[in-house]
């Protein structure tokens, strides 16, 4: 797959030239100063300015008017083609489509359709063509039985196991893509169904069937279903790794079927894609939507979720409309994976209800010479520079003064100082949104001294974040917000770093820091800050991106983890001085649920790469000197569970590497973090696909006994801590210099006790309009290099900034 732009970035406000409608950019603005005594705010012009193409639905004209013949009612034609029309999968009507009783021959290529509505009423459709599309899902084609020829070529997202998929659901297909499938089809209806049914059954019998009491109640089937659901897709395995996903997609029909006639549970029979997405979602300026794990139904919105309720849902990355009340999150369901936990929406939160009754004078905002307003990031260090006069009447205004009073005990007890906390990425920069959730955060990287401006300091203190709708570059010591890039119809999840080397004028070349930011649209922007320019866009993935990458070793080399669950290798290329670059996709990887986090082995970060998933860790080969551009994992670990018993299936939501071989993972059991040995773990010479192993566990952190999710954590490999923060706003943080030695010589001896923290940061008390801020979540935690500055990202809108005392 190969993207590529080719943009002239203009002088000033001058609007640089699209040569793609479909990679709108943004134009360079010279940073603005506020007046009214915030932070200085500069910010990128929203960059979804870009061309849409805009097309009417379909008709009863165009139908007539496109029938092979013409025809005068619909329910004459035969045979329709509505190729070439730009259509989108929300274009098809079903309500229209119902009155084509008779139709039998219906061309789609050369459209844009991402799937198909699972109501097209079309009962006599013989013939299909869907080539050159954007398909990612087949299943619905079972509302076609009496098919018989499909193509659906160049629909890049489509795979080996979508053929299989449809050679299964669809009984008369006789030809795929112009080939005969008539053999094949009838192993993968008769030959393969009897294996796997014989597996599945044979699982059952040897793992679960004594697990379930002679007299059992709903809540016991209820719980075994689960558990030998969850295991039989894992661990039944048949034919080529390259159709694992279809294998699984299988087992769990058939253990469902199985279920259903041993225990008498009602089965699923009206199996639909792991994942859909509101038609309208990426055109809508609001965001806020819960996620509930219903089959069939949509996920786009990260949410966080407790882990230990069951009903047939999965929880992701948690939304930003928590505070709503449950019964407005029930009324926006979204499926994100076929995985079988069910996490409830966390109750409201008060500190999302704060300052909502106060209204901010908006001439108090720092405001652009054009009418455009900039956020005002509210920081400690300016409170406390404020008279009484001046604090008294900015709560008059409505402005929300962000002050921490002390901490919860009522004394100093951290080595740290609070320098800033900042509310700079609300929407629409509202004073009043504690809902936007913060996700993701990392330093710049330092460039030579020669080119920076304070050549004093060692290492840079601009940290970028995202969250909601806008990324914000902010300067650590200051607490100013440098630049802020927004835009209003994504959600970001994620940001990371690379320094290319560029062309610029007279064939020079210069070292220059690009930012890659990324969330629910699957779209990667690149961002030149140096010349607050969004030069270009790669379409990545059809789903959302949980998490980037980039390589240490290959700096136009990145990583993007989809909720598709596929983890993509992309060159980003080297934008030239006219900003033409090119993009193109190397590997992917596939995964069995959705990748969360990922780390590249430091020891071989070519050949390595491990991947913290919703169920379990896994780890791929991604050394490109394969020819096999698709992969399947080489190994996925096992952990201890509560019982102490080793299992795969787990949801890891934070994992880093402490050295060179100590990896630190959670969350496969509450109020644990477990330090494992890379080297130990894994043997790279082992020639089997999909092996399990189990993790050489070294050593286990003390850590919050929350069943909340997505609390991820990061390291300090030069200083050797681990951080992470909790569901009360405190950050643990270990220092393990002390063990690594022994680590490295103990051949695999554990240590019998959880290590504590070395200390807790806690969090102070927040007033907002004269009320106290309280239950912060903290999503993420990182230090700079140095060890200097400490940021902390929050479920509440709110960036926190410590200094090392």
């Amino acid at each position: 797959m190969n993207s590529s732009v080719k943009n002239t970035p203009g002088n000033g406000n001058a609007q640089p030239a699209n040569s793609e409608c479909s990679f709108p950019t943004a134009r360079p603005v010279a940073g603005q100063r506020v007046t009214s005594g915030a932070p200085t705010a500069g910010r990128f012009v929203n960059s979804e300015e870009g061309w849409r193409l805009k097309m009417s639905k379909i008709t009863t004209e165009l139908l007539l008017e496109r029938a092979v013949p013409r025809s005068t009612r619909l329910r004459k034609i035969e045979t329709l083609n509505l190729s070439k029309l730009q259509l989108k999968t929300g274009d098809l009507d079903p309500r229209l489509f119902s009155r084509l009783r008779h139709l039998q021959k219906l061309d789609l290529s050369d459209n844009l359709l991402d799937k198909f509505p699972n109501s097209l009423t079309l009962p006599d459709l013989r013939v299909l063509n869907c080539n050159n599309n954007q398909l990612e899902d087949v299943t619905a084609l079972k509302q076609f039985p009496l098919l018989e020829e499909l193509t659906y070529e160049n629909n890049v997202y489509l795979t080996p196991n979508d053929d299989y998929k449809v050679m299964f659901l669809l009984q008369n297909l006789r030809l795929l893509n112009g080939k005969d499938i008539t053999k094949l089809a009838n192993h993968v209806r008769h030959v393969n169904s009897r294996k796997l049914t014989s597996k599945v059954t044979a699982h059952w019998e040897k793992f679960f069937r004594d697990q379930l009491p002679e007299k059992y109640t709903a809540e016991h089937v209820k719980s075994i279903k689960k558990k030998f659901l969850k295991s039989v897709q894992t661990n039944v395995v048949y034919g080529p790794s390259s159709l694992s996903e279809f294998t699984r997609w299988r087992v769990k029909m058939i253990a469902e079927e199985f279920l259903a006639s041993s225990l008498g549970l009602e089965e699923n029979t009206d199996p639909k894609p792991e994942e859909e997405m509101d038609e309208n979602e990426e055109e809508s300026t609001e965001s806020p939507r819960e996620v509930a794990e219903d089959i069939g139904q949509v996920t786009l919105t990260p949410s966080k979720r407790k882990r230990n309720h069951s009903t047939p849902r999965s929880g992701n990355k948690r939304s930003k409309s928590q505070a709503n009340t449950e019964e407005e999150a029930a009324l926006s369901p979204r499926k994100s994976s076929h995985l079988q936990d069910d996490p409830a929406p966390d109750k409201p939160r008060a500190s999302n209800q704060q300052a909502k009754e106060a209204t901010p004078d908006q001439g108090a905002e720092g405001t652009h010479r054009n009418g455009e307003q900039f956020p005002k990031g509210q920081s400690n260090r300016r409170s406390s520079q404020l008279t009484a006069e001046q604090k008294s009447q900015e709560q008059d205004n409505g402005v929300v003064s962000l002050t921490p009073v002390k901490n919860f005990k009522g004394k100093e007890d951290v080595s740290a100082e609070p320098l800033h906390f900042l509310q700079c990425h609300s929407k629409g920069n509202s004073r009043e949104d504690f809902k936007t959730q913060l996700w993701s955060c990392v330093f710049e990287p330092l460039l030579d001294s020669a080119s920076r401006k304070d050549p004093i300091v060692s290492s840079s203190r601009t940290v970028a974040t995202c969250g909601g709708e806008s990324v914000c570059l902010i300067d650590c010591e200051t607490g100013m917000v440098l630049k802020k890039y927004k835009v209003a119809t994504e959600e970001f999840f994620s940001v990371a770093w690379t320094t290319l080397t560029m062309v610029i004028s007279d064939s020079r070349r210069k070292t220059h820091n690009i930012l890659a930011a990324a969330g629910r649209r699957g779209i990667v922007k690149l961002i030149h800050v140096a010349a607050d320019f969004c030069y270009g866009e790669i379409k990545a993935h059809k789903k959302p991106i949980a998490t980037i990458c980039f390589s240490p070793t290959h700096e136009t080399r990145l990583f993007t983890a989809s909720y598709d669950k596929r983890i993509a290798l992309w060159d980003i290329g080297i934008p030239d001085c006219d900003y033409n670059f090119k993009a193109s996709q190397l590997l992917v990887l596939e995964a069995l649920s959705i990748p969360l986090r990922l780390a590249l082995v430091p020891t071989c970060p070519d050949q390595y790469l491990l991947a913290g998933c919703e169920e379990g860790c896994f780890t791929w080969n991604i050394k490109l000197d394969k020819e096999q551009k698709s992969r399947p994992f080489e190994a996925i670990f096992q952990f201890p569970d509560d019982e102490g018993d080793m299992t795969t299936s787990h949801r890891v939501d934070g994992l880093a590497f402490l050295n060179d071989d100590v990896v630190v993972s959670k969350s496969s059991k509450p109020g644990c973090i477990y330090l494992w040995s890379w080297s130990r773990s894994f043997d790279g010479k082992g020639k089997a696909c999909q092996r399990t192993v189990s993790a050489v566990i070294l050593a286990e952190l003390e850590w919050s006994t929350t069943d909340m999710s997505y609390l991820t954590l990061s390291t300090c490999p030069a200083k050797e801590y681990v951080f992470c923060g909790d569901e009360k706003g405190s950050v643990w943080m270990y220092n393990l210099s002390n063990y690594t030695t022994a680590w490295s010589t103990a051949k695999g001896k554990r240590s019998d006790k959880r290590i504590p923290p070395t200390q807790i940061l806690k969090w102070p008390e927040l007033r907002a309009n004269g009320e106290q801020l309280t239950e912060v979540l903290i999503n993420n935690v990182i230090i700079d290099p140095t060890f200097t500055y400490l940021v902390a990202l929050t479920s509440v809108n709110i960036t926190a900034i410590w200094k090392k005392s």
